[in-house]
């Protein structure tokens, strides 16, 4: 199927389904978010919220309609406390299809007067929609992005990146001419658990990316050597993944308490401690933790709040709390 036939066929799609897909940002969700709680992405000086939603392992849950409606009031809730950026990929099953499940439902919800309208959009985040390409193959590859498309229900992704570098030397191309076609918006390579920072640095270097993505949490620090300062010299937004390391630094440190100076730099609760150290360096862009719970996702979003985020001397104070538990 070509590009012009594909963006036919999800016109028709979204035109079925009373999804209205825009040439610009993902209408439904699109309202101004003060400057404050915002980071800026360093190529084209747009402001995105910092606190993101991955979708590994926990919306990759297939047809069950329970689990689905569970992940829908979570994405509802991620909207309405100024969320962003979704990101997903081929890799993470079943993931893709309930996002788009959730976005079309949100679409779709029945709202009596245009009053309701109005104040249900102007409480409203606006869909920064990030998936991946995830195979060996470049003819794959364009399949996937049709897929993608399909599963989502979107014509258009703010963000495409190569996922774990698999095969970054065949697919750039093929994100470079998406960019220019105005099917993506931006394009970005990512790498997970440290791995290949190496190859990461090189790609920063020589290629015209957009976005990288890696590990990055108070725990995981090695990029704040390299990696870091180049994506600030190179105008590179960085997402941290893994920002809560799958979950493992909340088992660890749950039941210790939070220092005595944490309201000082905004933290009500370990998720927003560990959030707010990430979102805090000035490379980073968003970090995307990853629930199939509202109440987590409430903690998460109380990342952004009205305090100042730490400053460096606090960062390292942040960590050495921690070194001493």
């Amino acid at each position: 199927m070509s590009v012009d036939q594909n963006r036919r066929h999800l016109l028709k799609l979204a035109s079925a389904m009373g999804l209205a897909i825009c040439s610009g940002h993902h209408s439904l969700f699109a309202t101004p978010l003060p400057s404050s709680a915002t980071k800026i992405i360093p190529s084209s000086n747009e402001s995105l919220f910092p606190i993101g939603m991955g979708t590994w392992i926990t919306f990759n849950v297939g047809n069950d309609m329970q689990l689905r409606e569970q992940r829908l009031q979570v994405v509802d809730k991620f909207f309405e406390l100024g969320g962003q950026m979704i990101d997903s990929s081929p890799m993470y099953g079943s993931s893709e299809d309930v996002v788009g499940y959730c976005l079309s439902q949100l679409a779709s919800k029945g709202l009596s007067t245009k009053e309701e309208i109005r104040k249900k959009l102007n409480n409203r985040g606006k869909l920064f929609a990030a998936t991946k390409t995830w195979t060996r193959s470049s003819d794959s590859g364009q399949q996937q992005f049709i897929d993608s498309q399909r599963l989502w229900r979107q014509q258009r992704f703010d963000l495409l990146q190569v996922h774990n570098l698999v095969a970054w030397q065949r697919h750039l191309p093929m994100l470079q001419e998406l960019k220019q076609q105005k099917l993506i918006r931006y394009l970005g390579v990512t790498t997970s658990h440290g791995r290949r920072h190496s190859e990461l640095i090189k790609i920063m270097k020589t290629q015209a990316i957009d976005f990288i993505q890696l590990t990055y949490n108070i725990d995981d620090r090695e990029a704040e050597h390299d990696i870091l300062p180049l994506a600030q010299e190179r105008g590179i937004a960085v997402i941290a993944n893994r920002p809560l390391q799958g979950g493992r630094l909340m088992d660890k440190f749950q039941q210790e308490p939070l220092p005595v100076w944490s309201k000082e730099i905004g933290c009500n609760n370990w998720a927003q401690f560990f959030l707010r150290f990430i979102i805090s360096h000035p490379a980073i862009t968003s970090a995307i933790p990853a629930t199939s719970q509202v109440n987590h996702m409430i903690e998460n979003m109380g990342a952004i709040n009205r305090v100042p985020l730490p400053n460096n001397a606090q960062r390292e104070q942040m960590v050495r709390y921690l070194a001493a538990l």
